[in-house]
């Protein structure tokens, strides 16, 4: 006999019966927001990148949201949530924005190294997550790689006040700083954790996707 939150030995659940799973849902629509991200850095149509940057970030933390609410989830349910939630991570805070760079700077080789540099920095900083988590306090060490996007996407609303030479080194300099904190050793907090600050998540997106929006018009 199994308890509510086990699941039979031996049976293992069809692969994409676990799209049907909401938080998991989430997760691919951020997953599909980055893809749009990606290629419009690849247009090189920014502002709109932006937008699918920062939703990204806004369905990342509605699934913790979500599956934090939900009852009934089996322990193979948050297993696989975890582990798809870890890898699509990479793609919205490691190749996103690695991509992004080398678009805005016009895939001169100089950008190349930052690239690998941010991307980098997100493979260690998931890996050493997934290894030793949350920190005694409930902190995250480093960094927390969705701070990225948000950052980037607020940095952005500049871009049109400096010429494109001026803001190229702003925008490394500045990706620099965020690797680097990323695997830092500083404490920060776990804002995703709390309802409020997903809500203020949400208006902040809404807000930035109006900006961009009327930016593209």
């Amino acid at each position: 006999m199994t308890s509510g939150n086990e699941e039979p030995q031996g049976l293992q659940p069809a692969i994409i019966s676990y799209v049907n799973d909401l938080p998991n849902a989430c997760s691919l629509a951020g997953l599909a927001c980055t893809i749009s991200a990606i290629y419009f850095s690849i247009l090189g149509i920014y502002y709109a990148a932006m937008i699918g940057m920062i939703w990204a970030v806004a369905f990342d933390w509605a699934d913790g949201l979500v599956a934090r609410r939900m009852k009934g989830r089996i322990d193979s349910d948050r297993i696989f949530g975890g582990q798809l939630d870890l890898v699509i991570d990479i793609v919205s805070y490691g190749v996103a924005p690695a991509i992004l760079l080398l678009s805005y700077g016009e895939l001169d080789p100089i950008f190349l190294p930052l690239a690998f540099v941010m991307l980098a920095a997100a493979a260690i900083r998931l890996s050493y997550f997934s290894t030793f988590g949350l920190s005694d306090a409930s902190q995250y060490t480093g960094l927390a790689l969705d701070n990225n996007n948000i950052a980037l996407v607020f940095l952005f609303l500049f871009e049109s006040a400096f010429p494109h030479e001026v803001f190229s080194v702003v925008l490394y300099v500045s990706a620099l700083g965020l690797a680097a904190l990323n695997v830092s050793q500083i404490k920060t907090p776990k804002l995703s954790g709390s309802p409020r600050n997903v809500y203020l998540l949400a208006f902040y997106t809404l807000g930035m996707t109006g900006l961009y929006g009327w930016k593209l018009l």
